[in-house]
């Protein structure tokens, strides 16, 4: 994807639907997709903020939402795309934004809401300023 296009932070992985991922049906079960999810904010954060970095800091990002909007089944065999970027972000919070598409249609959606805390006191602290997003523009 060209950088002009790309969405902050974006990342992209390529998955697999394995016969252990399925139901009796072939379809895709939903905790799977949690998995998947969980893989593309662990690459989020290899790749824009490691995560052993902040553990020896004493802070680790911690996830509080999940939504997922399931708009087809995925099959066993099929090779769905995940894509995750930095939709908003906050003093305290950012949302993390995926999607999966097969065969270039969009076929599951996704947003974590996110927060990172102080591992001695389990407090919230502020983002930090590596992933805070530029402000919007104003048409």
């Amino acid at each position: 994807m060209p950088t002009e296009q790309r969405r902050p932070f974006e990342i992209e992985l390529t998955f697999e639907a394995k016969t252990y991922d399925v139901d009796f049906a072939g379809i895709v079960s939903n905790i799977v997709y949690f998995r998947w999810l969980e893989d593309l904010r662990l690459k989020v954060l290899d790749e824009y903020l490691p995560l052993d970095g902040l553990l020896e800091q004493g802070i680790s990002p911690v996830l509080v939402r999940t939504e997922i909007d399931y708009k087809r089944a995925v099959r066993l065999f099929d090779k769905p795309i995940g894509r995750m970027w930095m939709s908003y972000t906050g003093r305290r919070k950012f949302v993390l934004t995926a999607e999966f598409t097969v065969d270039g249609e969009v076929v599951t959606t996704a947003e974590h809401v996110c927060v990172f805390v102080n591992l001695k006191n389990w407090r919230t602290i502020p983002l930090p300023e590596k992933l805070a997003l530029p402000p919007a523009k104003e048409s």
